[in-house]
């Protein structure tokens, strides 16, 4: 074998091994690597499935999911009421009870603020739908070619339209079915409320104390006041923007001489708890309203045009200068989020989706953020722990 020929295959043969061998190293590394994104794109595949599912499942059993949900978020909430509390002196139940006597209370004012007028104004409910058929009429008698041309194409085409009423049961009815279910509802609600706010010290004595790691422990108190902190943050700084809303709509619908001042302001404040889809549904209300108990169109569409205004100087100039960058979601996801649970859970889904939407996202703030494009290929599912100021072991 000459000098050249020996070069060459300590070339091919890293520190003087075989070559052969390190031919199948090779291709076992390439074999295990297939296997990895294989199983990876298995693992995406099966969690895509459990997303889809998923919203079946907490659908049919919401009588349970629903509380729970709702528990737990009530509880991040009044956690920090009752932590006040107790460190007055009060003991640990009775400062639980009052935190949540307190939430009941504000939640009775602000239902009785926009229940009572809502039942007085009812009786105007007839002139209001005759008023509004009116307008509309006016408005479709304006457009009469568009319909003459309809029954023109039907006529040509031989298709005519047909009348289809379906059954439906009454709104007395409905109300029937669906009281004791809320009734059930709300009480389990209330009730895993309390515990879970009673049983929060031991929670996190467990937490803490019952790891055999300290590192753990203390990631896991991180957790625990992160998702605290944002989601308590959160609600209460979105409390108190809504209730200014509600403030300025209930003066304006005062100045404007609209009924039920109040009662519009509480509504407004409300639904501007829902993102995107409460100011819509109010304007709609507003506009209405206004077109059915106004002399023209133009001046019942003013209210409705305010209160147009007035959202879009709050959400796009006060509440992201208040909530600043750390509350800062991508509205793609908002919408996704409460689509996603308003399609299991209808109103209450819709109100819990952004609270739910920050707790997934303090959470994986500490955990790491999914990397699902790159799990399929073979990385790491979790890619790196932004919020973490230690030094990750190496494994």
């Amino acid at each position: 074998m000459s000098a050249h020929d020996s070069r060459d295959a300590a070339v091919s043969a890293p520190d003087g091994g075989d070559p052969a061998r390190v031919s199948d190293s090779s291709t076992q590394m390439t074999f295990a690597a297939q296997e990895l994104r294989l199983m990876s794109a298995l693992v995406v595949i099966l969690g895509l499935g459990l997303f889809l599912a998923l919203p079946f499942v907490l659908s049919i059993g919401s009588v349970v999911f629903l509380p729970l949900v709702t528990a737990l978020i009530l509880t991040i909430v009044l956690s920090p009421l009752a932590d006040k509390l107790a460190s007055w002196g009060l003991p640990n139940v009775l400062a639980s009870f009052l935190s949540l006597l307190l939430l009941c209370a504000i939640m009775m004012l602000a239902l009785g603020l926009i229940l009572q007028p809502a039942v007085a104004l009812f009786d105007q409910l007839p002139q209001v739908v005759d008023q509004v058929s009116k307008r509309f009429s006016e408005l479709r008698a304006n457009f009469h070619w568009i319909a003459s041309a309809n029954e023109q194409i039907a006529q040509i085409t031989g298709h005519t339209g047909r009348e289809v009423v379906l059954a439906s049961p009454s709104v007395i009815e409905q109300l029937a079915f669906a009281t004791p279910s809320v009734v059930l509802e709300t009480l389990l609600t209330f009730l895993m409320t309390f515990f879970m706010v009673e049983a929060r010290v031991r929670l996190r004595r467990h937490l803490l104390l019952d790891r055999s790691d300290f590192g753990s422990s203390i990631k896991a108190a991180r957790v625990i006041r992160e998702v605290q902190d944002r989601v308590a943050a959160y609600i209460l700084t979105v409390t108190f923007i809504n209730a200014g809303v509600g403030v300025i709509v209930a003066l304006g619908a005062w100045a404007l001489g609209v009924d039920a001042p109040v009662m519009w302001g509480g509504l407004a404040a409300l639904l501007n708890f829902l993102p995107y889809i409460g100011p819509l549904a109010m304007t709609a209300v507003l506009a209405l309203y206004g077109v059915g108990t106004a002399e023209t169109a133009l001046l019942g569409i003013i209210p409705a045009a305010a209160y147009l205004g007035l959202h879009t100087v709050e959400s796009n100039v006060v509440t992201p200068s208040i909530l600043g960058a750390r509350f800062t979601m991508n509205p793609v996801v908002i919408l996704i989020a409460l689509s996603y649970f308003s399609w299991i859970w209808g109103v209450f889904g819709a109100l819990l989706s952004v609270p739910i939407l920050l707790t997934l996202t303090a959470f994986f703030d500490h955990v790491g953020r999914p990397n699902l494009i790159g799990f399929i290929f073979g990385e790491p599912l979790f890619i790196g722990n932004p919020m973490s100021t230690e030094p990750v072991e190496e494994s």
